[in-house]
């Protein structure tokens, strides 16, 4: 099947076929006509040929999301679905790669897949992005309405402020922070602690006892020794993420605690099975939901044109306070 069979199905011109199945912007096509071309379309199973797409308009279909070499967590993934699901709606494909420091450069990666944008998370210095731009790829980065400043940091250090603010505001004075163990997560580690830091210094208040806890129990109860037995004592602990929140809850079991009585905890991520353990875990939902609605809306308005999309505020990170803490 060609576009020409389309058209003849659909009663339009090629040119228009190709307008829509392209979402080509600033054409005034009607929203009939553009359905019966797509029923058209679907029903003579007609697909594009893609390299050929992106040989006539120097680019492919296919968006990518370039991360740092993180591990794809429950965040992480939660943003990607929602950013694919609605790329898809515009005809793009989302690749998500990540991005090691030692691999090839991201020009080589640009050069084979030839991207209709990028969108750089972390991965990409500004000299790097500079280059994208030069070469002609869009690239799109996460912001929050933050002034023009660094809004990665100021988004991880919003999740540790909230934390720390709710577990003073419910009377604890001696605050503990539980780390990952897996190094490639360093940046948002250390922004949410720094967070936790401030809030601590602001009300007067000692840094919150570090400890790093690996997803296992004996670990866990390892670190909750050390906030108990630490002088005067550590009576709440904010967890990195939900995960290392509900290691922290397990190793409390181990040593025969309770969450809040013995010792407070407060995850982040707003998991699911946070709400299904107990006692059901605190913790900061992220919004990554609503990020990845807007990437998707940044990518749209580059790509197709139209109203630029407001960026996320930081109040889409916020409390959702249950039984530890």
């Amino acid at each position: 099947m060609t576009s020409s069979d389309v058209a003849r199905a659909s009663r339009v011109s090629r040119a228009t076929v190709s307008y829509v199945l392209n979402g080509t912007p600033n054409q005034t096509i009607p929203e009939v006509t553009r359905r019966r071309v797509l029923a058209a379309a679907e029903r003579l199973g007609y697909t594009p040929n893609a390299p050929a797409r992106a040989l006539r308009a120097g680019r492919s279909d296919v968006v990518l999301f370039l991360i740092p070499e993180w591990p794809i967590g429950p965040a992480i993934a939660s943003l990607v679905e929602h950013l694919s699901l609605r790329l898809t709606d515009q005809g793009l494909t989302l690749v998500v790669h990540a991005h090691p420091r030692a691999a090839r450069s991201a020009t080589e990666l640009w050069k084979a897949m030839r991207p209709a944008a990028v969108i750089n998370h972390q991965a990409l210095n500004d000299h790097e992005a500079d280059l994208a731009q030069r070469a002609g790829i869009p690239v799109v980065t996460p912001v929050f309405q933050s002034r023009g400043r660094d809004t990665f940091a100021l988004f991880q250090q919003r999740i540790g402020r909230l934390q720390a603010a709710h577990l003073l505001a419910t009377g604890h004075r001696r605050l503990g922070f539980a780390l990952p163990d897996d190094d490639r997560l360093v940046a948002f580690a250390s922004q949410r602690l720094q967070g936790v830091r401030r809030v601590c210094a602001k009300s007067g208040l000692r840094p919150p006892v570090t400890e790093t806890v690996a997803l296992d129990a004996d670990s866990a109860a390892a670190a909750v020794d050390v906030w108990t037995s630490a002088r005067p004592r550590v009576t709440a602990v904010c967890g990195y993420n939900d995960e290392v929140a509900l290691a922290v809850l397990s190793g409390m079991r181990l040593r025969g605690l309770l969450a809040p009585g013995n010792l407070a905890v407060v995850g982040v991520d707003d998991l699911r099975v946070g709400a299904l353990t107990t006692p059901s875990l605190t913790t900061i939902a992220t919004g990554m939901s609503e990020i990845g609605e807007h990437l998707a809306a940044s990518v749209t308005h580059i790509l197709r044109g139209g109203d630029e999309p407001e960026p996320p505020r930081p109040e889409l990170i916020k409390l959702v306070r249950r039984e530890s803490a």
